[in-house]
């Protein structure tokens, strides 16, 4: 899966040197020059990593940061600070506002792009190689495989992507409408029931292999994957 960064930086030729940075690496970048574009680009795909200017116009970036870790749907979400306040009692603001790292400008892009991915491993659980593993089950994210054992697991682009963020978010409870944002993207219409033909779907993929049980439905709720069966 390509990973998706939100740039949320009001210079645009700042923005349009790292959508091109991250473009070299194989990741996307989705450009907002300001809180309130930001909040729009996060409604219609949520990112898997937010790049945020200290500096914004309307409301500051330590602000925004603020938001988005209230709120559910992006309160997991890594965010990097872009600044030119280097020192401590900034930093240390920063930190209490939810932010997980610290870009100094003027930057190198090879150093952000190296520090992105860093973030990006530590939060979804994967190792230098982009692995994750649970219960047996085994993601190789560069590769976009699945494995259980040494076995190959057939699986369909959307189960894929569906699996992949159960994965990196494991033992936690995920209503179909948060599925719909996280997996399709909140621009793309599509109704609550097709999250569950395609829990079904990534369930008969994985019987085979008796892992079945890992994707799990909490009652009322939604659903999760648990390596407790």
């Amino acid at each position: 899966m390509q990973k998706r960064v939100l740039i949320v930086e009001d210079e645009p030729s700042i923005r349009d040197m790292v959508a091109f940075a991250l473009s070299k690496a194989g990741m996307q970048g989705i450009h907002a020059a300001d809180a309130r574009a930001a909040q729009s680009a996060i409604a219609d795909q949520v990112p898997d990593l937010n790049l945020l200017d200290w500096m914004l116009p309307g409301m500051p970036g330590i602000d925004f940061a603020r938001r988005l870790r209230r709120e559910d749907l992006t309160r997991d979400i890594p965010i990097i600070m872009l600044t030119a306040r280097g020192d401590e009692v900034d930093r240390v603001n920063g930190l209490d506002a939810g932010v997980d790292d610290y870009v100094v400008k003027p930057f190198s892009a090879r150093e952000l792009i190296a520090r992105i991915r860093a973030l990006m491993r530590r939060a979804h659980g994967e190792d230098s190689a982009g692995v994750i593993e649970i219960a047996g089950l085994r993601i190789d994210s560069a590769a976009h495989r699945v494995f259980a054992g040494e076995h190959i697991v057939p699986i369909g682009p959307t189960e894929y992507r569906l699996l992949h963020f159960f994965m990196t978010h494991p033992e936690r409870v995920y209503s179909r409408s948060q599925l719909l944002d996280h997996v399709w993207g909140g621009g793309v219409y599509v109704e609550e029931r097709t999250v569950d033909v395609h829990i079904r779907r990534l369930r008969m993929t994985l019987m085979p292999f008796a892992l079945d049980g890992c994707v799990q439905t909490v009652r009322g709720s939604g659903y999760r994957f648990s390596a407790s069966v």
